[in-house]
């Protein structure tokens, strides 16, 4: 079974997260006792990951509401719009940051007859609910992946799309975990994800953990590693996905799916159904997150380029639908044309158990 790695989670002191800008080094965890540093936390990659970020969202909101002072529903929901307004501004990428923001909306409109201490209660079960939700959506996501994965050889991964990027167990880590509890012969390559590190900082430490083989290659290697035959598969996360199926992911998952291609190697993507954005027809119109010139420039502290360099850092890039071997959702595996399938998908919900 798979190390229990707690991302995040909600306490009576407020919403507990492991801080993953100091990992692997140090383990540690930090306790955000108001929205405004959950909102912080999400900015800061104190906690990352789509599914991950999108429940903290969630517990950010509650933790807000708890703490409000409103003394009717009018003044609480306009409380509300400005709590969300603080966290929605924090990862404009990732779609599950307002798909939580949404669905707290939506169950607070309909709660406003109810007392207060009775509406702030409902949001903060609605948020310990998305946490088991994301847990059970990612052993569902596995089981349905596995079949996907090579009986044994290598599985590249870019980034981190583990425990450390969800509630627990991991998307395109999830689907690796449950491969290898079927008794599949995997070993992961991991990129080293230039240039926050989250291939050779966390999916190296989280795999470790688990005693899952694995080797950290730098970014530029893949091609190399393809054209050696070491990598039979391709699995990825995603932090938005598009109507028509192209992938909002990690800076570099652009280039590593067209690597893919020319090598004949099959590229999956593994997220749970609240990454998927049916409202956006196509990447084109996903906003990509720019970040500090200063994780470019700089390594643990030290600079490593001139001073005064122009510096471009875009966190995702999207790679279009047609590198796309298969989607794979706790709802499913989704196929060309997306389009269709994916709007199947949204035709007959599945739920999906607590876990």
């Amino acid at each position: 079974m798979p190390t229990m790695i707690k991302t995040l989670e909600w306490t009576d002191a407020g919403v507990r997260f492991l801080d993953q800008t100091k990992l692997p080094t140090q383990e540690v965890y930090v306790t955000c006792k108001g929205y405004q540093e959950v909102a912080e936390a999400i900015r800061s990659m104190v906690v990352r990951g789509a599914p991950a970020i999108g429940v903290a969202a969630a517990m950010g909101i509650a933790l807000g509401v708890r703490d409000s002072t409103a003394k009717n529903s009018d003044e609480l929901e306009a409380e509300f719009e400005r709590i969300a307004r603080v966290i929605g501004e924090t990862r404009p990428t990732a779609v599950n940051l307002f798909w939580a923001i949404a669905r707290m909306r939506k169950l607070l409109k309909s709660s406003g007859v109810h007392p207060l201490p009775e509406i702030k209660k409902t949001l903060i079960t609605e948020a310990q609910a998305m946490y088991l939700e994301d847990i059970a959506a990612n052993q569902a996501m596995g089981k349905h992946g596995a079949v996907l994965m090579p009986a044994s050889g290598g599985v590249l991964t870019h980034c981190n799309a583990g425990a450390l990027a969800t509630c627990g167990y991991g998307t395109a880590l999830g689907v690796i975990r449950a491969a290898i509890e079927q008794g599949k012969k995997i070993r992961v390559f991991a990129d080293e994800t230039r240039p926050f590190l989250q291939g050779s900082r966390l999916t190296a430490w989280e795999l470790s953990k688990d005693g899952i083989p694995t080797t950290v290659i730098s970014d530029s290697m893949a091609g190399a590693m393809m054209q050696k035959k070491k990598v039979s598969a391709v699995i990825v996360g995603a932090d938005r996905i598009a109507a028509n199926g192209d992938v909002a992911n990690k800076i570099g998952t652009y280039s590593i799916a067209i690597l893919a291609k020319e090598h004949g190697i099959p590229f999956y993507v593994a997220a749970p159904w609240s990454t998927v954005d049916l409202k956006t027809p196509t990447g084109e119109q996903i906003p990509i997150e720019q970040r500090a010139a200063r994780e470019v420039t700089h390594m643990a502290g030290t600079p490593i380029t001139p001073a005064g360099i122009e510096v471009e850092n875009p966190a995702f890039d999207v790679t279009p639908h047609r590198y796309v071997a298969a989607i794979i959702t706790e709802r499913g595996i989704a196929r060309a044309p997306f389009a269709e399938s994916l709007a199947s998908m949204a035709a007959e919900p599945v739920p999906v158990p607590l876990a």
